[in-house]
């Protein structure tokens, strides 16, 4: 048996966080925050599944990565927006990612990431406004790494520190959801 190229490690290490990182996020908010269990919940379920599945580009891990996109990352925005009482953005932010998941399966394969990066990018940039309004750190560093993901995957490069983009990609969401589910706990504390 041949040894794999790196760059296959690289994917499946980079997988492998994210669907750790967001799993331990999800059952430690499970308590605390439905919304946002749910959230993250469904990025660790579209890691894993690119991970089990080979790492393939079929169409099932595809839909399963875009719905994680555009309805799990609303999710996470929602539980910061709604417990700083910032409903109707919190509603909003839930409400376009419902509709863009419906709308889905009527977009080209460009249109889907075209949309779902510009969700990283909204939902990054509100969660970084409430976590300077609130002070609230690892809110502020999630919101910078999810928004470096977004704005990476924009990139024309294939690769970023000698990684693959989309690996980079992924190291930098693993990174933004523990800083926010760190974020949503600091909130917790400061509420009670």
């Amino acid at each position: 048996m041949a040894p794999k190229p790196w760059s296959e490690w690289s994917m499946a290490l980079s997988h492998m966080a994210l669907a750790v990182v967001s799993l331990r996020a999800a059952v430690s908010t499970a308590q605390a925050s439905r919304g946002a269990a749910a959230g993250f919940l469904l990025q660790a379920l579209a890691a894993a599944t690119m991970l089990i599945r080979g790492l393939g580009t079929d169409e099932d891990c595809l839909a399963g990565a875009w719905v994680a996109t555009v309805i799990g990352l609303p999710l996470l925005a929602f539980d910061f927006h709604w417990v700083n009482g910032d409903r109707s953005s919190a509603n909003l932010l839930l409400g376009g990612g419902m509709v863009l998941a419906v709308a889905g399966g009527h977009l080209d394969s460009e249109g889907r990431s075209v949309a779902g990066q510009a969700v990283v990018l909204v939902v990054a940039v509100t969660i970084l406004i409430v976590a300077v309004f609130t002070t609230n750190t690892y809110g502020m560093w999630g919101g910078a790494m999810l928004g470096a993901a977004g704005l990476l995957s924009r990139l024309e490069e294939d690769r970023l520190l000698l990684l693959p983009k989309e690996d980079v990609c992924r190291w930098a969401l693993a990174a933004g959801s523990w800083a926010y589910h760190r974020a949503l706990h600091t909130q917790r504390l400061q509420w009670e």
